[in-house]
């Protein structure tokens, strides 16, 4: 039944993705029905009576999820069709993804109650800087576009990314407020992670490759907020520190988990 659910919520997501711009309705209708399908197969997969099953496909699966979720309700208020062509096939390859790799059932006894609440917080903002990551790129390619000649313009995937996207300083506005969520979101992690590391974990806090890669995008995403409210960055500058941050988020967790469990061939929890 959950690999049934999965494959269902990746057909929806890759049909809607190659839509026409003009079945707005359509769209909305099959990613809101592709996003239930994706969730409800998570819920099936993830939670167990007493466990949590976890890994590198889990998450990339859950944060894509959110992703779409984000950008669901963003097309309410804006146009983002650029955003659609880039967003929902990843989603629908990542919705796929468990059903290869796994990952690791970790049991829930013997666990602090906020040990759940820390991997929903993490997932949570993961997803949200993804998002923004995509912001990232679609911005971009829309400000290279800007500076292209019209006798130079091609068509093809970027092409379409930016067909219909909002005005740049709203999409800028828009990634800023990603950010500053995302932000908060992992300070929330990270404080957690550090102060109550044994209460959470059952062990005492140490260095290692996740938390040394989740510091450095914390480190990262904290300097462009700053540089953002006091020296005003903008343009390349934000959007090279949002790329920055984004890719050791993604080294962190998804990255380590990867090559421990499909490089290495090893459990985690």
């Amino acid at each position: 039944m959950t690999t049934f659910l999965f494959v269902l919520a990746a057909l929806c997501y890759a049909a809607c993705a190659f839509l026409p711009s003009n079945k707005r309705k359509i769209i909305a209708v099959g990613v809101l029905v592709g996003w239930l399908l994706h969730g409800a197969a998570l819920w099936t997969d993830v939670i167990a009576p007493s466990a949590l099953r976890t890994g590198f496909a889990i998450m990339l699966s859950a944060t894509l999820w959110i992703s779409v979720a984000a950008y669901w309700l963003e097309n309410r208020n804006f146009t983002l069709d650029g955003f659609r062509i880039l967003v929902l096939p990843c989603a629908a390859l990542a919705v796929l993804l468990p059903l290869m790799f796994p990952g690791t059932v970790v049991p829930l006894e013997g666990k602090s109650i906020l040990f759940p609440w820390h991997i929903a917080i993490a997932t949570l903002a993961y997803s949200t800087l993804t998002i923004a990551a995509f912001h990232a790129i679609l911005m971009m390619v829309q400000e290279s576009k800007l500076h292209t000649r019209s006798h130079e313009r091609q068509t093809g995937l970027f092409a379409l990314a930016i067909d219909r996207l909002p005005a740049l300083l709203t999409m800028e506005k828009l990634l800023f407020r990603l950010i500053g969520f995302g932000f908060v979101l992992l300070t929330l992690t990270v404080l957690s992670g550090v102060i109550f590391s044994e209460e959470i974990f059952g062990r005492a806090f140490k260095w290692e490759h996740k938390t040394t890669f989740t510091m450095l995008s914390w480190i990262l995403f904290g300097i462009l907020l700053a540089g953002r409210r006091f020296r005003g960055w903008r343009g390349k500058t934000a959007l090279t520190f949002t790329l920055s941050g984004f890719g050791m988020l993604l080294l962190a967790y998804v990255g380590s988990r990867f090559v421990l469990e499909v490089v290495l061939q090893r459990s985690v929890a």
